[in-house]
């Protein structure tokens, strides 16, 4: 039997839980692909780390050069994260002829077009099914399962620090500072959480979907972001009493003006699939032409999960090269990056809005006729029961442009009524 040889870079949850699954499946997985599976060479900073997994002192380096150099070595696994040097080191691999598999979704979301550029010219497997919602075989059923369906939108709740913190707000009443304690108490929330909460992480896992599923290479810096640092507890519970559920919803969408990229707090229909996923989980809605809805649906963030991905990786990437053939995510992806991707204050939708007004006389009066002028339809309006001075007053809009929105709410928030404009948020309910 052949033996195929596996150099990795990196050793932190995910390489972990991948070499371990390599490890202990390795007679299983061999069955599966008619080949042994040989873990030539490991990298990582941390010398201590040898042990911890109980790697050979001949199979582990602290340089990754010696992977990149070694001719022997089949597939390289890069699971270091970050863009440099990962970056570098992915392109090195590619360019060498060297199949990759990688998760590294920060390195793809702003180079995915020029690494399928540089494995098709030298032949080498792109390999990357981790590097989005973990486990859930996402891209490979959006990149071959769906290859004979036009897909028209993408809607997904694909971090799940956000979507736990969410959840403890609209299913404990707390919030939002007290949801991040418990999400940080729980593991599920960096020291650090900027990159999940600001939107950064699921912005790069939609540049992903949208390239795979639209044909176009979008990169991360196309995408409009905003976080979920200013959903507030009432907003939450307005949304419920109007029929929605809030999420970090990551859209894609292809339009007549474009394609669409964005990711900001959403309300979406309660009776809607997404609106019952809680916790850490992840869903990705995909609506096609042929097969119709789609829902793609599990664990998206952890080590076991996402090196399942990587290991599946490892045995197709195996199988292309034992066959000699093309079947990797470089094969059918095009290398173009997306011309137009439509500006967010181009966006047509339906928006939520809350403005704290002086309860008096006129205010609602005041406040209606900015939107009027702004050309934005009021489709309800509701004002809260609360005995003082200041009160809530809760918009939901007609489908409108979100340039008139942003003006109108500049001219709001300088009525004399009104103490702030303290949300606006978009609605997605036809999906």
């Amino acid at each position: 039997m052949r033996t195929i040889k596996i150099g990795m870079i990196g050793l932190g949850t995910v390489g972990g839980s991948t070499y371990s699954i390599l490890q202990g499946e390795r007679k299983r997985l061999e069955s599966r692909i008619g080949a042994k599976l040989a873990v030539q060479k490991v990298a990582d900073k941390r010398p201590e780390i040898r042990r911890t997994f109980g790697i050979p002192k001949a199979a582990f380096t602290t340089d990754a050069e010696e992977i990149l150099k070694d001719k022997e070595i089949d597939i390289v696994v890069e699971l270091i994260g970050g863009l440099e040097p990962a970056r570098s080191f992915i392109m090195r691999a590619l360019g060498a002829g060297k199949t990759v598999v990688t998760a590294n979704k920060e390195v793809l979301a702003r180079s995915g077009a020029e690494l399928v550029a540089l494995a098709r010219k030298s032949g080498a497997g792109l390999y990357f099914e981790a590097s989005v919602c973990g486990g859930v075989p996402l891209l490979r059923g959006i990149h071959q399962g769906l290859t004979g369906n036009n897909i028209s939108e993408i809607y997904g709740i694909v971090n799940g620090t956000t979507n736990y913190i969410l959840s403890k707000m609209s299913l404990e009443g707390v919030e939002f500072d007290e949801a991040l304690r418990k999400a940080t108490k729980m593991g599920y929330a960096e020291a650090d959480p900027s990159y999940d909460i600001d939107g950064l992480d699921a912005a790069h896992k939609i540049a992903i979907l949208a390239s795979i599923a639209f044909g176009k290479w979008v990169t991360v810096d196309k995408v409009f972001k905003e976080g979920i640092r200013g959903v507030a507890q009432r907003d939450i519970g307005y949304a419920r009493d109007l029929g929605y559920a809030m999420k970090l919803l990551a859209v894609g969408k292809r339009t007549k003006q474009g394609l669409e990229a964005r990711v900001h707090p959403t309300l979406i229909p309660v009776n809607h699939l997404l609106a019952s996923v809680v916790d850490i989980y992840n869903a990705v809605f995909v609506n096609t032409d042929c097969a119709g809805p789609i829902v793609f649906y599990g664990t998206g963030a952890g080590g076991p999960s996402a090196g399942s991905a990587v290991v599946a990786d490892i045995l197709d990437a195996s199988r292309s090269i034992l066959s000699n053939s093309k079947m990797g995510f470089e094969s059918g992806l095009a290398v173009e990056t997306a011309g137009q991707i439509v500006d967010i204050e181009d966006l047509v939708t339906k928006y939520y809005i809350r403005v704290r007004v002086i309860d008096r006389p006129g205010a609602l009066a005041s406040i209606a006729g900015v939107f009027g002028q702004e050309s934005i339809s009021l489709a309800s309006v509701r004002q809260t029961e609360e005995k003082k001075k200041v009160v809530d007053l809760v918009f939901m809009t007609h489908e409108a442009l979100e340039s008139n929105v942003r003006k109108a709410l500049r001219r709001i928030a300088d009525l004399k009524v009104v103490k702030e404009v303290s949300s606006c948020m978009r609605v997605e309910d036809r999906i």
